[in-house]
């Protein structure tokens, strides 16, 4: 079977989710708060990122700051850490293994092929990578 939408009884996969980590005393209200703030190296960007209302905010935020210059290559692995973060919560991490051995993939309808796969007529013959998914996939593994 597969989970191609991280919404509804799914909507704890998504980096929308609000679950909380702390990391040296500060709480992150969310992966994509977390994920967007990586993303630089300048600690008050970071913070503003950390601080946004929303993980939307954050997300639009993360878009108009200076990427550190290794991000590219690192980004895959900082996600990987983001969602090992997120599934340390037991109840998230029951969620997670509570998909069994369900294909995860974040379809979507906003183009990104790279963390998940769009299914709008444009993007569905090319497919994507659906990164997102295969990172969660692995740490239902790791955490299995």
């Amino acid at each position: 079977m597969v989970i191609d939408s991280f919404s509804r009884d799914f909507g704890f996969l998504s980096n929308f989710f609000n679950s909380p980590m702390r990391i040296k005393g500060k709480i992150w209200p969310t992966v994509e708060h977390l994920f967007q703030a990586c993303k630089t190296k300048d600690e008050s960007v970071r913070e503003k990122i950390r601080l946004c209302s929303t993980a939307g905010r954050a997300k639009r935020m993360g878009r108009k700051i200076k990427l550190r210059d290794d991000w590219e290559e690192i980004k895959e692995e900082v996600m990987l850490w983001c969602l090992r973060l997120k599934f340390r919560d037991p109840q998230l991490a029951k969620k997670l293994l509570e998909t069994g051995d369900n294909i995860l993939i974040e379809g979507n309808n906003w183009h990104d092929n790279f963390w998940g796969l769009c299914f709008c007529d444009k993007c569905k013959p090319h497919g994507g990578k659906n990164m997102l998914g295969k990172l969660l996939m692995k740490v239902r593994k790791e955490i299995g």
